[in-house]
């Protein structure tokens, strides 16, 4: 055999495991633990449909401002039940959507099938936790007429997806212990980001801390429980929503 058909045959190897190895880490995402599992039933307050994504419904009202929710990265969507579920307790509509080898990055535009599907919505918000809250950054860049609020959960845009220059409400929700999206992080991002962004640091949280799908590779230890992360996040962006609809209603 010739020396380069064996070099390339070698090459040729190397990038088959390469990607192997890949499809298995993407297809084997983190959690979700039995909590978010739990969340997935409906009841009197929410209605749950699993589809092409999970939508929460609230059933004492219609909803009128729905909110978007990209998974993070390698993390199995349905890990954010819980949270979803609390926020549409308050009468929003929420809807988490899958992404392809549970990547936002693969498919960043994923939000356009959503708006689509659901136009008894007034107003919309979109949001992700850490990879999907920058690929939720990423669509409003892109379509800053379609949506008209971000929260961002441990995430920060790009820094070729600026936002600074939008006039667009903005949550931004970081943890102290993160050791992922690190508070250091967090501030540096402040220049890509609205100046009316509203900034919330969970005191004792982590970057697991943000969905139920137990602990993550580099993250730091929490001091707080999860429970009581996800509940001051629940508390921070119900406020948010409220003060988007307002603006919008006024």
């Amino acid at each position: 055999m010739k020396r380069g058909l064996r070099i390339f045959l070698v090459i040729l190897l190397v990038g088959v495991v390469g990607v192997g190895a890949f499809l298995t880490w993407a297809s084997t995402p983190l959690g979700p633990m039995p909590e978010a599992q739990a969340a997935l039933e409906s009841d009197a307050q929410v209605e749950v449909q699993q589809g092409p994504w999970l939508a929460f419904l609230p059933r004492a009202q219609e909803a009128r401002l729905g909110v978007i929710f990209y998974p993070g990265g390698r993390v199995d969507y349905r890990s954010y039940a819980p949270i979803a579920r609390a926020i549409a307790e308050q009468g929003y509509l929420v809807v988490i959507k899958p992404m392809p080898l549970n990547l936002a990055v693969l498919s960043p535009e994923a939000a356009r099938e959503v708006l689509r599907s659901y136009p008894q919505i007034e107003t919309w918000v979109i949001g992700g936790h850490s990879l999907g809250g920058a690929m939720a950054a990423a669509f409003v860049y892109r379509h800053p007429q379609e949506v008209q609020g971000l929260i961002l959960l441990a995430a920060y845009p790009a820094n070729n997806f600026s936002l600074r220059s939008l006039a667009i409400p903005v949550l931004s929700i970081s943890a102290s212990e993160d050791g992922l999206a690190t508070p250091q992080k967090i501030f540096a991002s402040r220049s890509l980001l609205p100046e009316t962004t509203q900034w919330v640091v969970i005191e004792g949280g982590n970057h697991a801390g943000f969905g139920w799908y137990g602990d993550q590779p580099g993250d730091g230890q929490a001091r707080i429980s999860r429970e009581t992360q996800q509940r001051q996040v629940v508390e921070v962006i119900t406020r948010f929503l409220r003060l988007i609809e307002g603006e919008q209603g006024s």
